[in-house]
């Protein structure tokens, strides 16, 4: 899978996905001294969160520039390339915590075996992540707008949104205990008024413009917009329509 993440853009224009992850660090309530492991940890910012209780955290996530990121800015903690989906380490963890990732990742049975591979007996499992209906109108608008160019939009669609009950057979399958699960609606403004949902589209949204032409996606992004403005544009800003699913569980 291309793997196209630009650290800088992240940081710069997309940072309330850290900010607004502070919460799930919330329901973890890291302890001194306890193992974490951070999966999809992104440029590291929630990482050095949870290092701040004085717990072990070590960070990983499938993009290599966002790992290099991390370790720039913080050099102190412990950093890795590694997959969601199939990854193994050699330890075990007394938590393992996820914010904005989960749904990055479409095979959500591989990770939750690997999330239980890395936990200790009584560890938990804590995340964040785009629950069923997240971004619609957005992606309804971008999807319109590849089609009315003759562009197909069938099978860009990179992400995993499921409801609760979806998600929660999948971690009892697994062998969780389910302690925790809310999915709701998180209108989310963006930053720099009307170019705010450029800089989404830009960070995240690149399976749909992937091989078109600057022209192109120019025409594209600017048809997203017009058609998404009637219903997320207020005030001088874009308040796009994020639904979340926050779930905790424990391994027996």
């Amino acid at each position: 899978m291309r793997n196209p993440w630009d650290a800088d853009h992240y940081d710069k224009k997309l940072r309330y996905v850290s900010e607004m992850g502070k919460g799930v660090v919330s329901l973890l309530d890291p302890k001194p001294g306890e193992a974490i492991l951070d999966l999809g940890c992104g440029t590291g910012d929630l990482t050095h969160e949870m290092a701040t209780s004085g717990a072990i955290v070590v960070g990983i996530d499938l993009s290599q520039a966002m790992i290099q990121q991390a370790r720039n800015k913080y050099p102190h903690l412990q950093f890795a390339v590694g997959n969601g989906e199939n990854f193994r380490i050699d330890t075990t963890f007394d938590a393992v915590f996820s914010n904005a990732a989960l749904h990055w990742m479409k095979h959500p049975s591989r990770v939750i075996a690997c999330v239980w591979n890395a936990l200790s007996p009584g560890g938990r499992f804590v995340a964040e992540f785009g629950g069923k209906g997240n971004v619609e109108t957005v992606i309804g608008a971008l999807e319109r707008a590849l089609d009315e160019l003759g562009l197909t939009s069938q099978e860009k669609h990179p992400w995993y949104f499921p409801s609760i009950g979806e998600y929660t057979t999948r971690l009892e399958k697994q062998g969780f205990q389910t302690t925790y699960a809310i999915h709701f609606d998180r209108p989310t403004v963006l930053p720099d008024g009307d170019q705010g949902l450029e800089h989404w589209l830009n960070g995240f949204a690149g399976s749909y413009l992937q091989g078109l032409d600057q022209p192109t996606r120019h025409c594209v992004m600017r048809r997203t917009k017009e058609l998404s403005r009637p219903r997320l544009y207020k005030n001088g800003q874009w308040h796009v329509d994020y639904k979340r699913l926050r779930i905790a569980a424990v391994k027996p």
